[in-house]
């Protein structure tokens, strides 16, 4: 197993530079550009006219904010779960579910009377959009995932009150929108792991929430969730060809996974994320999983 001695530094560094966020995304930024070197495959993107769907009008300090939630079948459906299902993964606050959707510039625009706001297009899957006009609960939930996405993606902070708009299927213009070609795959495709953890459970530390998802064909991205640690002091992480091994101060926490991919431990980077109090780790994989 490697030697975590090269990416506790990292997680450090990251910490006291007091911007985990930028140092995270600097280092899949350098991970991204030296796999995809040496790749010649089709377009990392492709372009994509999203359909009118509903409007929401919320603000911000700056004024008023309308969201037109949209839908194109480029876009890949999320799992296929019933609402029962996923509010039973909500309730015991898993983080594997995911709406895949695709976050648009804002865009300045006038209101019925004539004031200027903000607009934003946020696109979903078209059958999973169709099933969510039946659904109170799957739209209240898109708008919530909507809304959060965008106040990280521009540093935002939206109001979490809104309404929709009854004669307006959106404000004004819906543009083009660039994607992934290569979509990741949803968690659900990851989730054969093991811990061979063998502690009794009243002896055992916490195992934390571990989510995967695939960035690029050779390079996987996790998020452990480490609610009670407020840095990367005393966090300890051990990677090898197909393990992962996280380990918290005082013996709050203790993950090792077993992945059914094989990593470049060599390469793989790590940073804590202060303010979401996550381990997020990027590891270049080996080889293209099958």
């Amino acid at each position: 197993m490697a030697d975590s001695r090269l990416l506790v530094p990292e997680l450090s560094e990251a910490e006291t530079m007091g911007a985990e966020t930028a140092r995270f995304e600097e280092l899949l930024l350098q991970a991204s550009k030296e796999l995809q070197q040496a790749q010649t495959s089709k377009p990392e993107s492709t372009q994509i006219q999203p359909q009118p769907g509903f409007c929401v009008k919320t603000n911000s300090s700056e004024g008023k904010v309308f969201i037109n939630i949209c839908h194109s079948p480029s876009i890949p459906p999320p799992a296929d779960v019933t609402e029962d299902e996923l509010l039973q993964m909500l309730e015991e606050d898993q983080a594997g579910f995911r709406i895949p959707m695709s976050l648009g510039e804002p865009h300045a625009e006038l209101d019925a009377k004539g004031q200027g706001c903000t607009a934003y297009d946020v696109a979903v899957n078209s059958d999973f959009y169709r099933r969510m006009q039946n659904s109170d609960f799957l739209r209240e939930l898109v708008v919530t995932i909507a809304r959060e996405g965008l106040e990280d993606k521009y540093s935002l902070q939206l109001n979490p009150e809104w309404r929709m708009l009854k004669n307006r299927a959106f404000l004004g213009s819906i543009s083009q929108q660039n994607i992934r070609s290569r979509q990741r795959p949803r968690i659900q495709e990851l989730e054969n792991l093991y811990t061979p953890d063998s502690l009794r459970p009243e002896e055992s530390p916490e195992k934390p929430h571990l989510n995967l998802w695939l960035e690029a064909p050779d390079l996987l991205l996790a998020e452990i969730d480490l609610p009670k640690l407020d840095g990367a002091l005393g966090l300890s992480l051990e990677i090898g060809e197909n393990r992962l091994v996280v380990g918290g101060p005082q013996q709050l926490y203790h993950l090792d996974a077993y992945i059914p991919l094989r990593i470049n431990s060599d390469e793989s980077k790590a940073a804590f994320h202060r303010k979401r109090r996550q381990l997020m780790v990027a590891m270049p994989l080996l080889s293209v999983p099958s």
